[in-house]
């Protein structure tokens, strides 16, 4: 085999989870071959290895059925939802697609994990992620700066309450560039929340 490349692979946004069929699972081990390496990550996605020059062709047909994929490595990962066990209109199903389409494959300096939980349950740990969005009714609620790793585990911070669906995407955009911008090196998102402090990432939030 010559030079391989990671592919991200993802089930979709959808009410039950991140649910892949038999024939999805089937088409991937028949599409990256039976030697590829797999692997399971705890961001509900699938790496699967896969040869550079045929990159493009294999997410062609993946995402002929239905599957998602995105780069793999120093990116903002799909979005890590619950799974709208209080129906996909009040949980913010489409809100969570929208926000997922918008997020999804942005590079950064170290990988991001953003969550959404679509009422205050929070079955998706929205507050163990990098970034968490938690629907309250008709607004959501986004905190920042999670740590899940580790002895020093610690709760992502309330960033801003209230926000309109119209605004989820902008805002949480709006984060991750500043990130992007301003962290130092291969800086880890919880510790550039605590250096830049919360009152700085409320400005640029807006």
């Amino acid at each position: 085999m010559g030079e391989t490349t990671k592919i991200a692979l993802s089930a979709g946004i959808q009410v039950g989870g991140s649910l892949f069929t038999p024939e999805q699972l089937a088409k991937i081990g028949s599409v990256v071959g039976m030697d590829a390496k797999i692997e399971m990550t705890p961001f509900k996605q699938l790496y699967a290895e896969v040869p550079i020059e045929r990159r493009d062709a294999i997410k062609e047909e993946l995402e002929h059925y239905g599957l998602e994929v995105y780069p793999a490595g120093f990116v903002t990962k799909s979005l890590i939802a619950c799974n709208f066990c209080k129906g996909a209109e009040e949980a913010g199903l489409d809100a969570a697609r929208t926000l997922n389409k918008t997020i999804a494959g942005i590079e950064t300096p170290t990988p991001l994990k953003i969550g959404y939980a679509g009422c205050a349950l929070g079955t998706s740990e929205p507050l163990l992620k990098d970034i968490g969005v938690i629907k309250m009714r008709d607004t959501f609620d986004i905190y920042v700066g999670g740590e899940p790793k580790g002895l020093k585990t610690s709760f992502a911070k309330l960033l801003v309450s209230g926000l309109t669906e119209d605004r989820l995407g902008p805002v949480v955009t709006a984060i991750i560039d500043f990130y992007k911008t301003h962290a130092k090196g291969k800086e880890k998102f919880s510790k550039f929340v605590d250096r830049v402090s919360l009152e700085q990432l409320r400005q640029i939030a807006g």
